[in-house]
């Protein structure tokens, strides 16, 4: 995948179009990255059919991948913002957004600020609410362990469990992170830790919603996703994918294509 660059609101940010000489009419699926992860994990969509008939776009959030971090605090409100402003510098004027973990809870807020940009949305093992308490102090004491002792064995095999599974990809990642990759342990860290809940909005999300969870995934109950599939009006019935993680569209792409391919019409 080619990577661009593109500057929204004075911020640098890496991404990776599948067709930039579309008319701005195509129909676009914009999708964002899991936390400690990049826009590469969407590679399969890249190379399925689907990227023949639909224009794919993949970014990296703030402090992933070739997207700098910066040093100013930020929120999933302000991501979402960063969104919205790429569409509007692709002069792309609807789009269907989704994304897996993080990528989600930033696509949910997309909906929330510009519901006319929004012509569906695609949710892979995310949630509404906000970090829960025993998460956040998990979570809070890996990030310090990465900061005093970088990317050790110690914490990264448990965290490439965590974040893909029992994978090959998993080993991929845990070399990316020790020999090239720029920990998002700062701004980007306090932004999924402070998270704010927007479950109590869920209902004013109206438009389509296709909801995927790995039926291993050790981040997130199917209680939270659970929620969003009976709070907002246009979401169905939570698919699970059987032996999947927190991350299946590295592990599971087939799978996960396949779902693709049977919900984005209902958004065009």
């Amino acid at each position: 995948m080619e990577t661009r660059e593109i500057t929204v609101g004075g911020r640098t940010f890496s991404y990776t179009d599948s067709a930039p000489s579309r008319p701005s009419t195509a129909p676009t699926l914009v999708l964002g990255h899991g936390y400690f992860l990049d826009r590469t994990m969407f590679s399969a969509v890249f190379e399925s059919s689907l990227a023949h008939s639909w224009r794919i776009i993949a970014w990296d959030a703030r402090g992933h991948g070739n997207s700098p971090e910066g040093e100013s605090p930020f929120d999933y409100w302000d991501q979402a913002r960063d969104v919205l402003g790429l569409l509007d510098a692709l002069k792309v004027p609807q789009a269907v957004v989704g994304g897996v973990s993080q990528g989600g809870f930033t696509a949910l807020r997309v909906a929330l600020l510009a519901p006319q940009r929004v012509r569906g949305l695609v949710l892979l093992d995310t949630e509404a609410q906000a970090c829960d308490p025993h998460d956040k102090v998990v979570y809070a004491g890996m990030f310090a362990g990465l900061a005093e002792h970088g990317p050790v064995e110690g914490i990264v095999v448990p965290l490439s469990r965590q974040l893909i599974g029992e994978h090959p990809a998993a080993h991929a990642w845990i070399r990316n992170w020790q020999r090239h990759y720029s920990l998002p342990l700062g701004a980007a860290a306090q932004c999924l830790l402070e998270r704010d809940d927007v479950s109590g909005r869920l209902g004013e999300i109206t438009c389509p919603a296709l909801l995927v969870r790995g039926s291993e995934d050790q981040s997130l109950p199917r209680s939270r996703m659970q929620l969003m599939s009976e709070a907002m009006p246009g979401a169905g019935e939570v698919h699970e994918i059987p032996g999947a993680g927190h991350s299946p569209t590295i592990t599971h792409p087939q799978q996960v294509l396949t779902l693709l391919e049977s919900f984005l019409p209902r958004t065009v």
